[in-house]
């Protein structure tokens, strides 16, 4: 017999601040990290612990303190009963997108009634690609054949690179839209606090501890301009276009997305906010890798049965410059409608976390604007890409 399809709601959404690498997070233990999203959208939505099915959490670099299954490992921080069971993904910088998609598809499919999808990723403790090294990693002979990768892993930044010259973006073009997400991001910083979730921190000066409320994502730059842009060199051994300045930042953070079926949102007498529409997820040359949001953003419209002129709102992970221009160079869209409040490039991207991240901007925005339908691209290592997307209610 074949089951019918049950409603999905998204319920409530939040993050952390992002800091910067070795910034004011960099010693917060990244299952403490975690602990603290999923505690307070619980908390917040007076949901009783134990009626959360299940907890899956994006996770990239799933080693040391993030290994071992962080998912559950930060549940039992965050004091949840210890019959509430915690998975952890790695869809690399969609990570959390993806377990998004899977808390979607559990309560679609009746498996659930009530799931915590969330994401989380301490670069300052764990940097990326500390799981891998020449001498070990994934690379097989017959990947080695197929791709001439000379002992090395695929890098993002020379796809990056190479997506640049294929569409004939300059480095300006590069450093300008790296600017335009700084000064959009730092337009933004009272409007996010309506996202983020205050972290207490200590600090030490002058040889006193005091606590510091952090509500504002540490990487905006204030004082950035094109000259400073354009004054930095290549971040990256062969590359010339690619920086620090037009690539993504180095983070720390976390985010988590409470989902509920509609028995679930009578039982708690809860309010929706959202629902997706449509996702998808797809794969590409690993080579290049990081054009993968434009076919996912062509699946997920025609599953919606969407054009894309109906979509009012965009988010395309700034993993670097070229990734959302490339994009945009696809699609005929007003460029406005593009990552209005900046992006990875400006605010960080705490790989593990960024997906639930965007997710939790993106509903905050539509609300904020009057939207209805908002469309999420993240690109990822190894050539795929998830896409959703939201529609708010």
């Amino acid at each position: 017999m074949k089951k019918e399809l049950k409603e999905s709601y998204i319920i409530d959404a939040i993050r952390t601040p992002l800091g910067r690498r070795n910034g004011f997070l960099k010693d917060l233990h990244a299952v403490d990290l975690l602990a603290i999203p999923l505690k307070t959208v619980v908390e917040r939505n007076y949901i009783k612990l134990d009626q959360i099915d299940d907890i899956i959490a994006g996770c990239v670099t799933q080693i040391g303190e993030q290994g071992a299954n962080v998912a559950r490992n930060a549940a039992l921080s965050a004091g949840f009963p210890e019959t509430v069971p915690g998975t952890t993904v790695d869809r690399q910088c969609g990570s959390s997108l993806q377990a998004l998609q899977f808390a979607d598809q559990g309560i679609n499919s009746g498996f659930y009634n009530m799931v915590l999808a969330a994401g989380v990723e301490s670069m300052s403790r764990h940097t990326i690609g500390s799981n891998i090294s020449k001498e070990k990693n994934p690379i097989t002979a017959s990947l080695e054949k197929k791709y001439r990768l000379e002992g090395n892993w695929f890098s993002q930044a020379y796809g990056a690179e190479l997506i640049a010259k294929d569409r004939k973006l300059t480095r300006n073009d590069l450093d300008e839209f790296s600017l335009r997400s700084h000064k959009a991001a730092l337009r933004a910083r009272e409007h996010f606090k309506k996202e983020i979730i205050p972290v207490d921190i200590e600090i030490s000066k002058d040889g006193e501890t005091i606590a510091k409320k952090i509500d504002y994502d540490e990487g905006v730059r204030e004082n950035t301009s094109i000259e400073k842009l354009a004054g930095l060199p290549p971040a990256f051994n062969g590359l010339e276009l690619i920086t620090a300045g037009n690539s993504s930042q180095i983070s720390d953070g976390a985010s988590a997305v409470l989902l509920a079926s509609e028995e679930a949102v009578e039982k708690n007498n809860l309010k929706p906010r959202a629902r997706i529409l449509s996702a998808s997820v797809v794969g590409v040359d690993p080579v290049t890798m990081l054009t993968g949001p434009i076919p996912a953003t062509r699946k997920a419209l025609e599953r919606a049965g969407l054009d894309i002129s109906q979509i009012d709102l965009f988010e395309v992970n700034e993993a670097f410059a070229p990734v959302p221009l490339a994009w945009l160079d696809e699609f005929d869209i007003d460029e406005r409608k593009l990552n209005p409040n900046g992006g990875a490039i400006a605010l960080g991207h705490p790989l593990g976390a960024t997906g639930c991240r965007i997710v939790t901007t993106m509903i905050n925005e539509l609300k904020a604007t009057g939207k209805k339908l908002g469309l999420i691209a993240i690109c990822e290592g190894g050539g795929m890409s998830n896409s959703a997307i939201i529609e708010l209610l």
